[in-house]
């Protein structure tokens, strides 16, 4: 055996070490791919001292430059070398921030159509000014998506004043904005929105009576922040605008009565990892007796029984304080990935109305669907479609099949320090809490910040009570504490700070240690009375826009460098003790979710830790662990209150989470698979719908339709192979009469003739009514009129086959059971519906369209916006009439009010 020194085994294991760090690199792709992004910077970097040695003017006068070199045949990417340098040149005298090399990496990544995935404080907001600036210049619009309206504002405010320095417009989309007011903003330059309202004015457009009523240009080019959470957690909630149904509530007040009275186990069975619940027989059989009905389950107690499901469903699977809270006598979901209450948003298919009614508060009326659309398809509509977030690696499967989009993970700023620990596992939940509490005690004695990640605001609340006992002082961040957001994450890194979070998802505000001295600015700012505007425009570096703008400047700045010393100082001890804590009660059952949390600490290359406290009773491992863990701590006798801490643990966390991330992977994709029949025919309705509200001149439209209607006509009642005695010329007739030959035409001009002459004469009389008809109103008044008849029947139709299709969806997966593929079913079903959809808008078309009568002006419908979600959280917005579509129809007849006078055109 041949002796070795130290230095030389030192410089073996060196070797060694290099030799796999370059066979990794070799093998890994996003290393390649930061290889020829940092070329790219370092292109940038070459041309900013002549970007630097520019004026004011002459660095704004670039934009034109710019958009002369497009129109002269230049590309984006020949550009963005230059644009690039101007926008941190820009933002470095505007808002005295300088763009990080690693923050070029993440705008040419965004600007490529891919997803850039970087830490927390790396600054993403500042990174999409880069690409949203060079994709401006084409002047088609970018938008940049927020999860929130104060995101949106405030990213709109304080980054918009770069944009505006270079010569570009800003504009801003969030509830309760007017029609001029959106279709302003939509034509800035740069638009920032909510994933929300940028899907519900793309319906709204589609929705239009008018082409001035469609507010949204075409859909070029879009960054979404917290990709992951738009783009992957709200995936299985579409955005649905509905109207207002005539169903009566009292039947969801009647068993919100009788379903407590079940007992678990016997009258009814509940899954929790498929999250649903199931009436046995012996449950079925006790409402049958205190509602007095024989079978539940027949046909004419269709109605009883859905209600039956959603009451059991409200009481037995959706928690009060977990799920929704009730707040001032209403029903407001909690957003189970950001603990953020979502007003407005509404269950569907009656569930809502049912945890009212379990709730005891005012139960909001039914609606009916009139426009749907998924996140995964209005996004995948844009001609570029691009994201960022902390959090996207472990999905990226997921991205590039439902989106085509790739993950870059860009690397940190400086480098990342923080200390993740190994989890603590307990026999029970009780242990787990009292753990946390000591944990939380023991380093608030040291006076290091703490942050409590929870999953739940029972559990937040839980936490709260345990550390009001110790006489422990912090702060909890819920969805009960809404407003309150910003100011309690801005200040979590402050030097004794205890904060409880339910779900730290996209929270939007940088967690400083020491505190964050400009929010403490702008607070006393708003102590000392200036508006939200001044104080805005005083954080600014640029031009002041007046006397009093320079002045608050000037305050804000002498407030600013007093709290800055505040916060420096504390900052230095707290970073002296380790920076922020973070500990994570619960695993998520996504490891993306965990990791938003994790990424709160560490940032900028600041000194942090993280440590997850579990409990066997947590639902991911009760549901999904299995018995292997219990067991393990059952046989090592472990106490109550000792953690377990064995590599069969953390793998078993690990093998769930996975399992969970598999199974909402396959929900989503199943949504989308059957989302996509409907998109197809979506747009080629609203592709029809827009070419009829934007053309001049429809009469080619009415005239190919009619062309159909005859043709199916005949070959409705003359079949080709049978024998023309066998033919139906009355029954031709009559329908012809009907529908496009008010006139009607004697069965005898048809005997004796071929398909094809009966074909040419019914046309050719439909035709010449047709002429008739546009002499008798004037061409302008027909063109007018056409418009609005299209339009109103192919909502009308539209909103019928939404119906339709909803029930055939929920109905279809019965076919599995005799052997065959529900998807397949559904395709051929809803195309045939289709068809006849279609069928049915050219028929009711040219019919109203022959016989209208115009004694004044059409009125027109009245959009009155109340949003309410549907689909677990699909938003919706009710539109309201003077009659409702079912309500009895004011003529007498009898008849609903849609299948009598809501069906003609004619007024007065």
């Amino acid at each position: 055996m041949r002796n070795r020194d130290s230095t030389g085994s030192s410089f073996y294991a060196e070797g060694e070490e290099t030799l796999i760090k370059i066979l990794s690199n070799l093998l890994d792709d996003n290393a390649k791919e930061i290889k020829r992004l940092r070329r790219k910077v370092a292109e940038i970097n070459a041309l900013e001292p002549a970007v630097q040695a520019l004026s004011d003017g002459d660095l704004a006068a670039k934009t034109a430059e710019f958009k002369n070199r497009l129109a002269r045949g230049e590309s984006l990417d020949d550009l963005l070398p230059e644009a690039f340098a101007v926008v941190r040149e820009a933002a470095r005298r505007v808002l005295g921030m300088r763009h990080f090399d690693v923050q070029l990496m993440g705008g040419i990544v965004l600007h490529q159509g891919r997803i850039a995935e970087m830490k927390t404080g790396e600054g993403k907001t500042l990174v999409a000014t880069l690409p949203a600036y060079l994709n401006a210049l084409t002047g088609k619009g970018v938008h940049i998506v927020t999860v929130n309206d104060y995101l949106a504002r405030r990213d709109a405010e304080w980054m918009g004043s770069i944009y505006r320095f270079l010569g570009l417009s800003v504009g801003v989309i969030v509830h309760g904005l007017d029609w001029s007011a959106r279709k302003r903003a939509y034509n800035a330059d740069v638009t920032y929105g909510t994933n929300n309202e940028f899907g519900f004015d793309y319906l709204r457009d589609n929705m239009a009576l008018s082409p001035d009523e469609v507010v949204q240009r075409e859909l070029n080019y879009a960054i979404v922040d917290e990709v992951d959470s738009i783009l992957i957690d709200e995936a299985r909630t579409p955005l649905i605008i509905s109207g207002p149904s005539t169903k009566p509530t009292d039947l969801y007040y009647t068993f919100a009565r009788l379903v407590p009275r079940l007992e678990a186990g016997k009258d009814y069975v509940v899954d929790e990892k498929a999250h649903t619940v199931s009436p046995t027989e012996a449950g079925v059989a006790k409402i049958e007796k205190w509602l007095k009905v024989d079978n539940l389950c027949d046909e004419k107690n269709i109605e009883l029984m859905h209600h039956f499901r959603q009451a059991l469903k409200a009481h037995a699977l959706m928690k009060r304080d977990r799920d929704y809270v009730v707040k001032d006598g209403q029903v407001i979901i909690v957003d189970e990935f950001t603990g953020r209450l979502m007003f407005g948003r509404r269950y569907s298919d009656g569930l809502h109305q049912a945890i009212e009614a379990k709730e005891g508060v005012k139960i909001e009326r039914e609606s009916q669907t009139l426009a749907t659309i998924t996140f995964q398809n209005y996004f995948r509509m844009y001609k570029k479609l691009a994201g960022m977030t902390g959090t996207a690696a472990t999905e990226e499967e997921e991205f590039r099949k439902i989106y085509g989009i790739d993950v870059v993970v860009i690397p940190t700023h400086k480098p990342m320090i923080r200390q993740d620990l190994p989890d603590m596992v307990f026999k029970t939940e009780r242990a787990k809490f009292a753990a946390v509490v000591e944990e939380i005690a023991r380093r608030h004695a040291t006076g290091q910040p703490v942050l409590v990640g929870t999953i739940s605001i029972e559990k937040s609340e839980l936490i709260s009570e345990m550390l009001k006992k110790r006489g422990i002082p912090h702060n909890v961040l819920n969805a009960k504490h809404h407003e309150k957001e910003a100011e309690i994450v801005a200040q979590a890194g402050r030097l004794g700070a205890v904060t409880i979070a339910t779900n730290m998802a996209g929270r939007g505000t940088d967690i400083l240690l020491g505190g964050n001295p400009v929010f403490m600015a702008k607070e006393e700012m708003r102590r000392r009375g200036y508006s939200p505007a001044v104080i805005a425009e005083a954080a600014e570096y640029g031009e002041p826009s007046s006397p009093e703008v320079a002045e608050a400047r000037r305050v804000f700045r002498e407030i600013l460098a007093a709290k800055t010393k505040i916060t420096e100082a504390e900052r230095e001890k707290v970073v002296a003790l380790g920076g922020l804590h973070i500990i994570g009660t619960e695993r998520h059952e996504s490891r993306r979710i965990d990791n938003q949390l994790r990424g709160r600490c560490g940032r900028q290359g600041d000194p942090g830790s993280t440590q997850f406290f579990c409990s066997l009773e947590d639902d991911l491992l009760r549901l999904f662990g299995g018995e292997t863990i219990a067991n393990l701590a059952t046989k090592l006798g472990v106490e109550e209150n000792v953690p377990i801490q064995h590599a069969l643990v953390t793998r078993s966390l690990e093998t769930a989470q996975k399992r969970v991330e598999n199974r909402n992977f396959s929900i989503r994709k199943q949504v989308l698979e059957y989302d996509d029949v409907m998109n197809q025919q979506r747009e080629v309705i609203y592709g029809q719908r827009r070419q009829v509200l934007m053309e001049e001149n429809l009469r080619e439209i009415i005239t190919k339709m009619i062309e159909e209607v005859v043709a199916r006509t005949v070959a409705t009642y003359c079949p080709e192979g049978v024998h023309q005695e066998e033919w139906d010329l009355n029954g031709l007739a009559n329908y012809a009469a009907q529908v496009f030959l008010p006139d009607g035409i004697d069965p005898a001009e048809l005997a004796g003739k071929r398909r094809d002459e009966i074909k040419a004469l019914l046309l050719e009389r439909a035709e010449a009514f047709y002429d008739a008809r546009e002499k008798e109103l004037g061409a302008p008044a027909m063109r007018e009129i056409e418009r609005w008849i299209l339009l109103r029947v192919v909502d009308e139709k539209w909103m019928d086959h939404l119906d339709a299709m909803e029930q055939l969806r929920e109905g279809i997966g019965l076919r599995a059971y005799g052997q065959r593929d529900p998807l397949i079913e559904y395709k051929f079903e809803s195309y045939e519906m289709f068809q006849n959809m279609v069928a049915s808008i050219q028929e009711d078309a040219i019919r109203y369209l022959f016989r209208v009568r115009v004694a004044a002006a059409p009125e027109r419908r009245q959009m009155v916006e109340n949003r309410q979600s549907e689909d677990n959280g699909g938003r919706t917005v009710r539109r309201e009439q003077k009659v409702g579509r079912n309500d009895p129809c004011p003529c007498g007849s009898g008849k609903k009010y849609k299948k009598c006078c809501g069906r003609q055109v004619s007024a007065g």
